[in-house]
């Protein structure tokens, strides 16, 4: 109730890009996420990094098969081993339960249906949402906070509610969630801003888009356009305008307590 008193009587302040805090998580995969809406992100979080902001990432599960290109883009030895021990820690927990096989959840079953057949090809797509410019200049534990600008990777769920909500929990104070096949969530705290490639789901779910890419495989729009135009809206979304998640009521949240999804 305080928190709530206090943060409606804030004014909005004129702020610079270096400013941001933004994040990102995908969600409901498919072909075209890999393809289109996931390099969309990546253009956006190179061109956020020229300008001094600060970014992150994570899902640790959906990086398997792809750990290897999140290690050469560490910033240095240290920084390679704080991401391997996230990652191995992740894939002791997996071996714990006695199982090498992920199948019950990785690849969803919906990403199957769009295409997407072993996890390695969801990793390979996943990793595109961090670009090709930043380095990783640094790994943290579920929902804490950077300590400075730059890219940085969080030890996180692939669940979406559970993800946004260790993003928010960090101090973000926006994300971007391209999703393939369509995904409604929301978060209570922090702004998301959804995007998508695939014509059907931004036919059929327009109201849940707030951005649609899908002219990038009709080669109608390149991928920097692309990422201008998720950036156009990030500033958008900023300056006061309600997301479609934000219209819509939706405010999912889930807290990891005793164990993160897988």
């Amino acid at each position: 109730k305080e928190f709530m008193h206090f943060a409606t009587e804030l004014q909005r302040t004129e702020c610079k890009v270096n400013e941001l805090w933004v994040s990102t998580k995908c969600g409901e995969s498919d072909t075209t996420s890999g393809i289109a809406a996931n390099p969309t992100v990546g253009n956006a979080f190179d061109k956020l990094w020229e300008k001094g902001a600060t970014t992150l990432f994570g899902e640790t599960t959906e990086i398997t098969g792809g750990e290897h290109l999140v290690m050469e883009r560490c910033a240095n030895a240290e920084v390679r081993a704080q991401f391997k021990a996230f990652f191995d820690r992740y894939a002791k927990v997996v071996d714990d339960h006695k199982t090498d096989d992920l199948s019950d959840s990785q690849p969803t079953k919906g990403n199957i249906e769009g295409g997407l057949t072993t996890i390695e090809e969801k990793a390979l797509g996943n990793v595109q949402k961090i670009g090709r410019k930043a380095p990783v200049i640094g790994c943290l534990d579920k929902a804490e906070m950077p300590t400075g600008p730059g890219l940085w990777f969080m030890d996180s769920s692939s669940a979406a509610a559970e993800m946004v909500t260790l993003c928010a929990a960090s101090g973000f104070v926006a994300h971007f969630f391209p999703t393939g096949q369509g995904n409604i969530i929301g978060n209570p705290i922090l702004p998301v801003i959804k995007l998508s490639a695939n014509p059907r789901t931004v036919r059929t779910m327009s109201e849940h888009i707030d951005v649609d890419v899908s002219g990038i495989l009709r080669r109608e729009m390149d991928l920097d356009a692309a990422g201008d135009k998720l950036l156009e809206m990030l500033f958008r979304t900023c300056n006061g305008r309600n997301t479609a998640a934000e219209v819509l009521g939706h405010r999912e949240f889930i807290m990891t307590r005793l164990y993160e999804s897988a």
